[in-house]
């Protein structure tokens, strides 16, 4: 088994992949080992550049998959910092992802944009049909 490190894969499914890799060479019929696969999409919002990052298989519980050669168009290994960072703290999910995080934000919270409660809207509600009707 080869040595591991940090791959961009693009498949005949026209898939791209971010991974950490091996190539298990089984006699003269190549397998590559992925780990914990996942899918980055790029997003440009006017001067700031997001990235979503999703797994590549949703089901399965297994952190390893194995690919033939024939699947793989290309392969490139990535020593960009950032990409790995984004990655890394993906599979590290402890919900304090914040890579773009401009300064100033406000992190949210399940109360944020409720001006009040279901109860309090029926009540004003209710107040208000009531004195349209009266008029």
């Amino acid at each position: 088994m080869g040595e591991d490190f940090y791959c961009i894969l693009k498949l005949v499914s026209g898939e791209e992949i971010l991974s950490i890799i091996s190539v298990d060479d089984n006699d003269g019929d190549p397998i590559v080992v992925l780990q914990n696969p996942v899918i980055m999409e790029l997003f440009d919002k006017k001067e700031k550049c997001y990235v979503k990052v999703r797994p590549w298989m949703e089901l399965p519980n297994d952190d390893f998959f194995m690919i033939k050669l024939d699947k793989i168009i290309t392969m490139t290994e990535t020593t960009d910092r950032n990409l790995i960072d984004v990655y890394t703290k993906y599979l590290n999910d402890d919900g304090s992802i914040d890579v773009y995080k401009p300064s100033g934000e406000v992190k949210l919270s399940n109360d944020m944009g409720y001006i009040s409660s279901v109860e309090d809207a029926r009540k004003k509600l209710e107040e208000l049909y009531k004195g349209i009707k009266e008029s």
